[in-house]
């Protein structure tokens, strides 16, 4: 399957997720600035100008929570998502357009070079109300929907991977800071992370 990323971005949800479910990978990379890839202009490929995007049969998916339930269910016996006759699926869906709405959107904007220090601060306070609410759902779990690894994982990692450059102290929540580092030992995320020189 083709992936359109760009090193350490919200790509890196459905890279994980392809690995996790054993898809192979072919990596398209982007860069964002000059909205160029390997191939060419990448506006072409995405209109919207954004990664991810994937090429599937039907045609170019966007959107990470679209794409990772799209991997999840090319391999459902891989477990990345419950199937579409169980209630649970919605749950996952749920927690999909919480972290897309309210984590994505809310670390991202550290990265908006505009930001200033007021609102810095303000963008912190609500990113904490967040937090304190994600805490309290991995309380007695290894994963953010249980104890089984999902493509929520995937794309809450991805998110949480954003606090170091984006010093954003994530050390008042130690259950989100242990989860983070059991989610980053995960061979297949090393695999990702590896892909895209995020580690050695």
């Amino acid at each position: 399957m083709k992936l359109y990323y760009s090193p350490g971005a919200c790509s890196l949800a459905p890279h994980i997720a392809m690995r996790e479910a054993g898809i192979p990978v072919d990596l398209m990379k982007v860069d964002l600035k000059a909205k160029q890839y390997d191939g060419g202009d990448y506006k072409q490929v995405n209109s919207k100008g954004y990664v991810p995007a994937v090429e599937t049969p039907a045609g170019v998916l966007t959107e990470a929570p679209v794409i990772l339930q799209y991997i999840a269910d090319q391999k459902p016996e891989s477990g990345l998502a419950p199937k579409p006759d169980d209630p649970a699926r919605y749950k996952l869906q749920e927690m999909l357009n919480f972290i897309t709405s309210e984590m994505h959107k809310g670390m991202g904007n550290f990265f908006n070079p505009a930001l200033n220090d007021g609102w810095r601060q303000a963008v912190t306070d609500r990113l904490g109300l967040r937090m304190d609410w994600v805490a309290k759902q991995l309380e007695g779990k290894q994963y953010i929907m249980g104890d089984k690894f999902t493509v929520a994982d995937a794309y809450l990692f991805t998110i949480l991977n954003w606090a170091g450059p984006s010093k954003f102290d994530m050390s008042k929540w130690p259950t989100i800071v242990e989860y983070h580092k059991r989610v980053a030992a995960r061979p297949k995320v090393q695999e990702a992370l590896k892909a895209e020189g995020l580690v050695k």
